[in-house]
């Protein structure tokens, strides 16, 4: 009989496959929470840990739908399973309502997700279920892991900062300043109150906070399920970001005092790459919910370094007709190239209609497309600037290229990103959300042509070097802290 062996991954040792480490990944299920996840998952996996990624349901099938029905097959050891999450199934391509999404997944997904673990357990073929590595915003898994005796980590999938303004929000009940007393707080200046109570955010404003507490209603149930998720992340073991100390290190700090460990692990793409680079099966593994257009890539290739706007609203933002027609002729009358994403359900309660002339105007120097692979669109050389969404994938994705960009925040924390970028990074302009096409034109030009423009173009590099130092090793702050959160997780390991 052989003696029993352990082999090394990185600095940490992995047993036998009956004792391998085995994470279940729940993201969160839209597309800006699924696509990190899924990158530290494979981060896992290329240090020895089995992987089993759940999705929601309605997510699974559209996966399905997009990418064919081997799309989830996955490897031996990393496999995708699925759990309902109490809402009406149906067939659309959209993401779903992000309130009635997080309120059912708080109340129905706690027994199919048990059920799941104990499956999983069962199953000879694969190591017990040692650990849980859940989205922030699918914390009923922390009632799981308890049951199940195995540590939990949370991801928060949106910036440092983001968290950071959410955690204001019981202060803010408390002192009676919200909810708002006034139905006309949006225009009456009650938004511009100066909040001066927050470590590291100097002179923010209420309207530079996450936006779910712009309510007259005590009952608002983001304003209540935030309270929630803050107060239920601290029985967690760890709370992870994708982000990178030096980029948001006052609001880590700030955070710090009122929540379990927190590690900064990002930026993720950078610890993923030289992963993917050495795996291609694991680079098979794909985190997005539409097909891509891969025309958009060879179209850039026409184009010269650093003169192509790229525009991208991300995938939960929705605006009016009259909003996207601003857009478009501003970018029009801007008289640079740009590549446009507009998927499907851009519109709110209905399709993408560009104007026949505007289509006429820009012909020869635009492309407009469904969906793209953001990262690779962004490091492409030609593109010079990226009017965004202020999503924080988006945000880090265009750091972490060297993009400079316009901001035109939607809601829940791309306010507070927004905020960061144009006030304290120096990478940003912001743009109203009463869109006009004179401003779109003004800012692009700037962005793509004028000083302020080439300034946060310098600022940008700067960061996106600060973000490659971070996941260098053996030194850099994040690729540090991706051991340790594997000591937190690896703290019970079935025998």
């Amino acid at each position: 009989m052989q003696p029993t062996q352990n082999f090394i991954m990185g600095s940490i040792t992995v047993s036998p496959q009956n004792q391998k480490p085995h994470a279940v990944c729940v993201p969160y299920p839209a597309q800006g929470h699924i696509t990190p996840m899924l990158k530290l998952a494979k981060i896992l996996h290329s240090k020895g840990f089995h992987i089993t990624f759940v999705n929601n349901e309605y997510n699974r099938n559209r996966f399905l739908r997009s990418f064919g029905p081997t799309a989830l097959d996955g490897l031996p050891s990393f496999q995708f399973e699925a759990i309902p999450d109490g809402l009406p199934q149906t067939e659309t391509d959209s993401t779903q309502d992000i309130p009635s999404l997080c309120i059912s997944t708080e109340k129905h997904s706690l027994g199919p997700f048990k059920e799941l673990v104990g499956r999983l357990n069962e199953d000879p073929s694969v190591p017990n279920v040692s650990c849980i590595v859940s989205d922030v915003a699918m914390f009923f898994t922390l009632d799981a892991a308890e049951e199940f005796g195995v540590p939990e980590v949370l991801l928060w999938t949106a910036s440092v900062c983001g968290l950071l303004g959410y955690a204001q929000f019981e202060k803010l009940v408390d002192m009676n300043i919200v909810p708002f007393k006034d139905e006309n707080f949006l225009t009456n200046g009650d938004l511009d109150m100066v909040v001066d109570w927050i470590p590291g955010m100097d002179n923010i404003r209420l309207r530079d906070l996450p936006s779910f507490m712009r309510t007259t209603n005590p009952d608002e149930l983001m304003l209540n399920y935030i309270q929630r998720l803050l107060r239920q992340s601290k029985r967690a073991s760890a709370i992870l970001f994708n982000s990178y100390d030096a980029l948001e290190h006052g609001a880590l700090e700030s955070l710090s005092a009122d929540l379990p460990p927190l590690y900064a692990l990002g930026p993720l793409e950078f610890l993923q790459e030289p992963i993917e680079a050495n795996n291609k099966e694991i680079k098979s593994l794909t985190s997005t919910l539409w097909k891509e257009d891969p025309h958009c890539l060879e179209w850039l290739d026409s184009y010269d370094s650093n003169s192509v706007v790229y525009v991208n609203f991300g995938s939960i933002t929705v605006m009016t007709n009259d909003q996207l027609v601003e857009f478009a002729w501003g970018l029009a009358n801007s008289h640079q190239p740009f590549l446009w994403i507009t998927r499907p359900d851009l519109i709110s309660g209905d399709s993408a209609v560009l104007p026949p002339e505007f289509l006429e105007e820009v012909k020869g120097r635009s492309l407009i497309a469904t969906w793209c692979n953001q990262e690779k669109v962004l490091g492409h050389s030609a593109i010079g600037g990226f009017l965004t969404h202020c999503g924080w994938n988006s945000i880090l994705e265009s750091i972490s290229q060297g993009v400079p960009m316009i901001c035109w925040p939607f809601f829940a924390e791309q306010q507070t990103n927004c905020w960061y970028c144009c006030t304290k990074w120096g990478i940003g302009m912001e743009i109203d959300s009463n869109v006009k096409r004179n401003v779109v034109e003004k800012q692009v030009r700037e962005l793509m042509e004028g000083g302020k423009g080439k300034e946060m173009k310098k600022r940008v590099m700067e960061w996106k070097i600060l973000g490659e130092e971070a996941c260098a090793s053996p030194y850099g702050t994040s690729y540090a802290n991706i051991d340790n959160v594997i000591k937190v997780l690896q703290s019970f390991v079935p025998k």
